[in-house]
């Protein structure tokens, strides 16, 4: 897989992917904390295959190929094409209903609030995802109510100058990153292992960006059972560490 950027677009990508972004990654496990609390996954080996098969048949299927018609579609308004507003925010209303209980949902809202307010704070614009709220004129654009995470990613990835293949690396590697961080301390895993499940998972991300560039419309969506249970089990679990 060959990426090509820009240095600004490297590092606003870099930006962008980091953990140190201030939109409450870290906070949620999205099913991870019952996986462990049920004994489903209980070292790095069972770790990894849990984090795999979302990769493969989650992200692969939905949040990757939403940003990747998301980005193209901001990438055309802004170069002058037509209007497309409409299909950002289509999307946007796919990527939400995709979250199997409200607690993927929220994970995905609630991410998404903070970096839509973060890019508002640093002045970066938001049209791609903007609609008039009224039929009159003058009626101010605004971001709709609830907005996904993958959504306002992929707008300020291409606002940033992140090309939509990179956009789409970084994105993945974010994920994967903040769900290592909750294995480590879930499972848990030493530094070491955490290491050394960064390094084979990383492996994976080619052929899930590939599997995501290559769906066609009625192809996206995903199904993982045993995630949805987990997530929602996990609102009435005794103890957590974790958002729910």
């Amino acid at each position: 897989m060959a990426i090509t950027t820009t240095d600004v677009g490297l590092l606003r990508l870099l930006q962008l992917s980091s953990v140190s972004l201030p939109v409450g990654g870290y906070a949620f496990s999205q099913g991870l904390e019952y996986a462990v609390e049920a004994g489903w996954v209980d070292s790095v080996e069972s770790a990894e295959a849990w984090l795999e098969l979302q990769m493969h048949d989650a992200l692969a299927r939905v949040d990757l190929p939403i940003l990747w018609r998301i980005h193209r579609l901001c990438q055309v308004q802004q170069d002058g094409g037509e209007n497309t507003v409409a299909g950002v925010q289509y999307w946007n209303r796919m990527a939400l209903a995709c979250r199997e209980t409200k607690e993927l949902r929220l994970a995905d809202t609630a991410m998404g609030e903070a970096l839509q307010r973060l890019l508002t704070r640093l002045d970066v614009p938001l049209d791609g995802l903007r609609q008039a709220q009224s039929a009159q004129p003058c009626a101010p654009a605004q971001v709709p109510a609830e907005v996904s995470f993958v959504a306002v990613f992929a707008c300020a990835a291409q606002q940033w100058q992140v090309n939509a293949e990179a956009a789409l690396l970084g994105y993945a590697w974010s994920w994967l990153e903040n769900q290592v961080a909750a294995a480590t301390k879930l499972v848990p895993l030493g530094q070491t292992h955490a290491q050394q499940l960064l390094g084979q998972l990383q492996q994976c991300i080619p052929a899930t960006i590939a599997t995501a560039k290559s769906l066609a419309d009625d192809e996206l969506g995903a199904s993982l059972p045993a995630l949805a249970i987990a997530s929602a089990l996990h609102e009435t679990q005794y103890t957590r560490l974790f958002r729910s």
